[in-house]
């Protein structure tokens, strides 16, 4: 007997539904859309306009089900608040239109239902990154850790032993933010004076994390003494001042940078010093989970910044060098073993959530 699911993934960028299947074969994303999430006011008109499009609703298209992810922690009161929109999402509200049974996920719940049903060695949805030696390490059966930076930073894990999924969601992308020399030190301070708190991992590792270090390495007053170790920007850049590609996106409106930036890393000197600083906190930031989580699963990056970004991480080895380090010589061993893998196909929460459907429609 099959099964129609409606599922939706709503971020801070943009909200994508989808129709599943779901029949002896398997599940599959039938019919998709995607709205701009800063344009709505609520996900009830999207959903509205998206089965009145596919005429769902008569005898032979009835939803039995509708799961739901959203960029946000999941209330008591099955709602979301989403972190980087002004609105949130009401499973009641949905309910009185839709009158199936709503589930409302964590997006990176959502995330890590999908991750258990990739193949790693699929070079088509997958890019796993070699370790500084060359060294590749099959993912085993236990923890997976999945974190993505995107609109924001997120992090959930799963515990995979066979056939046996448990998903738990996490806010870790709020965590704080690690230092490791001079400069993320000074951009440290920068961030604490900023925003007037400590603060927190999202604020660097993520597409507004771009555009923060972006700002202050083009406003502050750099140091190459503060620019130290293997950064790849001279003194004479330093001394020259900001060249015209940093003040023609200075002079842009803020969501624009990151893409911008991460376009003109190989030209132009501070938008490489900006990725290099980036790309070091977020490996630092995955493998100060590993020791938290010890995820013999490996971890998986998501969110759009890796996957767009995908060479940039991997040449000269500039996650994994970064990934790496720690103090602790029987740490740096767990890390030097650790699977690390980019998923590259960017509707996999939308799959996610068909499998958080099916999962929580059997037990309903």
């Amino acid at each position: 007997m099959s099964k129609l699911f409606l599922v939706g993934d709503v971020g801070g960028t943009n909200t994508n539904l989808a129709l599943a299947r779901h029949d002896e074969s398997g599940i599959e994303l039938i019919e998709k859309a995607q709205f701009s999430t800063q344009n709505e006011k609520s996900l009830l008109d999207p959903i509205k306009r998206f089965l009145e499009s596919r005429r769902v609703g008569g005898a032979n298209h009835k939803i039995d089900f509708c799961c739901i992810s959203g960029a946000g922690p999941v209330q008591a009161n099955n709602s979301i608040q989403l972190t980087n929109a002004p609105w949130g999402i009401k499973a009641s509200e949905l309910y009185e239109f839709l009158r199936v049974p709503v589930k409302l996920i964590n997006d990176f719940t959502a995330l890590s239902y999908a991750v258990t049903i990739l193949d790693h060695k699929d070079k088509d949805k997958v890019t796993q990154l070699p370790h500084p030696d060359g060294s590749i390490y099959e993912p085993q059966d236990g923890i997976m850790l999945i974190i993505g930076a995107g609109t924001g930073l997120g992090v959930g894990f799963v515990d995979r032993r066979g056939d046996s999924v448990m998903v738990f969601p996490s806010e870790g992308g709020h965590s704080e933010l690690s230092c490791f020399d001079r400069l993320s030190d000074s951009f440290y301070a920068w961030l604490r004076k900023k925003y007037d708190y400590v603060p927190g991992a999202e604020l660097a590792i993520s597409g507004q994390g771009i555009a923060n270090i972006f700002e202050f390495i083009c406003t502050e007053d750099l140091a190459m003494s503060i620019v130290e170790g293997d950064y790849e920007i001279s003194q004479k850049a330093l001394e020259k001042g900001l060249s015209d590609t940093a003040r023609n996106i200075l002079d842009l409106p803020r969501f624009e940078w990151p893409a911008l930036i991460s376009q003109n890393a190989r030209s132009d000197a501070f938008c490489s010093l900006t990725m290099e600083l980036f790309v070091r906190l977020y490996a630092l930031k995955a493998a100060n989970l590993v020791s938290i989580f010890l995820p013999a699963g490996g971890v998986w990056l998501a969110g759009g910044i890796s996957s767009k970004n995908e060479d940039w991480l991997i040449e000269k080895s500039r996650f994994m060098r970064w990934f790496e380090r720690n103090y602790a010589t029987h740490i740096r061993d767990i890390l030097c073993r650790t699977p690390v893998l980019i998923v590259k196909n960017y509707d996999i929460s939308l799959m996610g959530a068909a499998i958080a459907a099916l999962q929580f429609s059997t037990h309903h």
